[in-house]
């Protein structure tokens, strides 16, 4: 236990030094679950000290110092979280990777930050390591997790977990007088070290290294935790990839600050089970989860009897007119709340219990523009969803909504201590607390990622409303004209074509063209389950893309988006006249998708160049040889023949002529 003198004094600048006081604090408090074989093992803050201790000083017996870099890979897990803090007491810079990287992609990372050590989750990590282990010059030592599949293995640079932490006890037990000089030289360590490096998804190329600060990661934690009034008595549900850097700041940095507690998930397939059984009381998730949960909610209400069916719509339409004012503590009519008091009853209780956010105080969601209609029918549920719009350059939080003032159409004012401002050509800037030091041996383009008064700039187009909250259009370098003059967002009409269920991605196109033109994936959960209550037989992903009667349900889903896209002040000229539905699901593995799921346009348009063209000659099929990567990483090729179909345009409306006109 550490003594009250231990942490008196303390400047809070690093997290192991919140690591000594919430162990002081909170000791006793749970400060970390796990789900493993069934069963949800806890971790005191107490314990947790131990732990991370023992590891610390397992790993500078092997020599891990000041300013070394060590390499975290894998699922969300204790001993993988516990690895940050254990890295960082020693001055040392830990560098999460996305656990389904390719090997090529992840020995890129490793060797470009320098790691001396990687702290991985399993054999497959192990081996996609080892794999391009010639490529990845510094590294000394592979710490794993789990034993399974290892125990042959050559153990030249190879250890498990428990052996370091089973050196760093042997050294305590040694010296009575090392656990002291260990706190002694967490206490002393300096706020200007750096805490992490995040690696960017690598939307527009080869991903950089964000160097973060611990002073500035700290203060950007604890702004938002006092915003948001986190405490020793919430819990989150940590299932976001490792290495994003919006894991890293809700969970980690966050829970270091407020002392909530971490809940583990024990494999990504549990997750939905996992959070009905935590029931947390922060949630974040981005809108593709949301859209799956309102995908398998339809789907479920789909096979549900008449009069369930009969009830749900009734409650919700209840719920779409008076859910979100009740929220937001709006006045309502007594009929009103009396119908959705009945309906909390019946409807959306049980709706938030089975999806597991019956406990939710505060929820956010982020990295893509959410829906306005998916955003308001959780809202509408009583769930407090709000919107933030983060970078990983500004450690997330740039703007963060308030309760209360919470719209679907903004991500809100700027963070607390932000300052944000728009430049000439519309893009957004901004100061942080939180901002990045500068991308690793990359000094010529830090340079240019900041204005000559420190402001970074985000790439992102935007404006600000007259209630001061902020707009996001686009990515600056994506927003442009069709040949018509009228201007062309790729994302905003891409987020209104994923609100349908069955539409899981999209890409449009349409700067310098004539015509604006779409790309589309189907969602295999949705439209699988609508093929099976339709009688239609499929044996693949490429056969029910390209049958005739999920063409037509597509065609519905665009014909609706051309509608609302006719009454949009600025986006009606741009409606989609031609789209195609994909042969293959776009996949993060062949490079269409980042690691954090958004598309990389620009690898997008040149590798499907020949299905763009086919989109803009009329042509109403193409032959295509896609080549795609399986799990295992073997190569294979897909091979279609892609039907290209016209689509209903609406004229524009009046009221939305007139204002595009001013």
């Amino acid at each position: 236990m550490v003594t009250t003198a231990a942490t008196a004094g303390m400047n809070l600048d690093t997290f192991p030094k919140y690591l000594l006081l919430n162990a002081q604090r909170f000791g006793g408090r749970p400060a970390m679950r796990h789900k493993d074989y069934g069963i949800w093992q806890s971790w005191t803050w107490s314990e947790q000290l131990e732990e991370i201790r023992a590891f610390a000083l397992g790993l500078q017996a092997l020599g891990l110092s000041h300013g070394d870099k060590i390499a975290v890979v894998g699922a969300n897990r204790p001993r993988l979280y516990w690895t940050f803090a254990a890295a960082q007491s020693l001055g040392a810079v830990p560098v999460p990777v996305y656990a389904d990287a390719v090997a090529e992609e992840m020995a890129y990372v490793l060797n470009h930050a320098g790691v001396r050590f990687a702290v991985v989750q399993d054999q497959e990590q192990v081996d996609k390591i080892r794999s391009f282990s010639d490529r990845i010059q510094a590294l000394k030592e592979i710490i794993y997790d789990e034993p399974r599949g290892l125990r042959d293995y050559d153990r030249t640079g190879l250890a498990a977990f428990t052996e370091i932490q089973d050196k760093g006890e042997a050294l305590l037990a040694a010296d009575p007088d090392l656990a002291e000089r260990w706190e002694r030289g967490v206490r002393e360590a300096s706020g200007d070290d750096i805490s992490v490096m995040l690696y960017t998804s690598g939307t527009t190329g080869r991903s950089k290294g964000v160097m973060i600060q611990a002073a500035s990661a700290v203060n950007a934690a604890r702004d938002t935790a006092e915003f948001d009034r986190l405490s020793e008595n919430d819990s989150v549900l940590a299932y976001l990839p490792l290495a994003w850097v919006g894991d890293h700041y809700l969970n980690f940095a966050q829970g270091y600050v407020s002392g909530l507690c971490m809940n583990c998930p024990e494999s990504g397939e549990t997750v939905a089970q996992d959070l009905r059984e935590i029931g947390p009381t922060f949630y974040f998730a981005p809108p593709r989860i949301f859209e799956g949960l309102l995908t398998s909610v339809t789907i479920r209400m789909e096979d549900a009897g008449w009069l369930k069916r009969k009830l749900f719509d009734h409650f919700i339409g209840v719920a779409k007119r008076h859910g979100e004012a009740i929220l937001e503590g709006r006045p309502v009519p007594l009929s009103g709340r009396i119908s959705y008091a009945l309906g909390r009853v019946l409807v959306y209780a049980p709706l938030r219990n089975v999806l597991g956010l019956s406990n939710i105080r505060v929820a956010y969601t982020a990295g893509e523009a959410i829906g306005q209609d998916l955003f308001s029918f959780f809202r509408s549920l009583g769930i407090n969803l709000k919107q933030l719009y983060g970078q990983t350059e500004a450690f997330l939080y740039v703007t963060v909504q308030k309760d209360g003032e919470v719209r679907a159409d903004t991500v809100g004012p700027a963070a607390p201590n932000v300052d944000i401002r728009i430049s000439d050509t519309g893009e957004v800037l901004f100061r942080s607390p939180g901002q990045f030091a500068g991308y690793f041996m990359q000094d010529e383009t830090t340079a240019e990622t900041l204005t000559e008064d420190g402001y970074v700039k985000t790439g992102d187009a935007g404006f600000f409303d007259t209630d001061g909250q902020l707009k996001i259009i686009d990515r600056a370098k994506d927003v442009g004209k069709l040949t018509s003059g009228a201007l062309f967002a790729p994302k905003y009409i891409e987020n209104t074509l994923k609100f349908f269920p069955n539409i899981k991605e999209a890409v449009a196109f349409g700067h310098g063209r004539d015509f604006a033109a779409a790309f589309i994936n189907i969602d295999l959960q949705a439209v699988g389950n609508w093929a099976e209550r339709n009688n239609i037989a499929y044996a693949s992903y490429q056969e029910l893309a390209g049958h005739p009667r999920v063409y037509e349900m597509i065609a519905r889903n665009v014909d609706e988006t051309n509608l609302r896209l006719s009454k949009e002040p600025v986006m009606a000229g741009a409606q989609i006249k031609r789209f195609l539905v994909l042969h293959k699901e776009l996949d993060a593995d062949d490079g269409e998708l980042t690691r954090t799921l958004k598309v990389r346009r620009a690898f997008v348009a040149e590798r499907y160049a020949p299905l763009i063209e086919a989109l803009y000659d009329g042509s109403t099929e193409k032959y295509v040889e896609t080549e795609m990567t399986y799990e295992d990483g073997r190569k294979g090729v897909v091979r279609a023949t892609v039907k290209i179909v016209d689509a209903k345009t609406y004229p524009v409306a009046r009221q939305t002529a007139r204002e595009a006109a001013e």
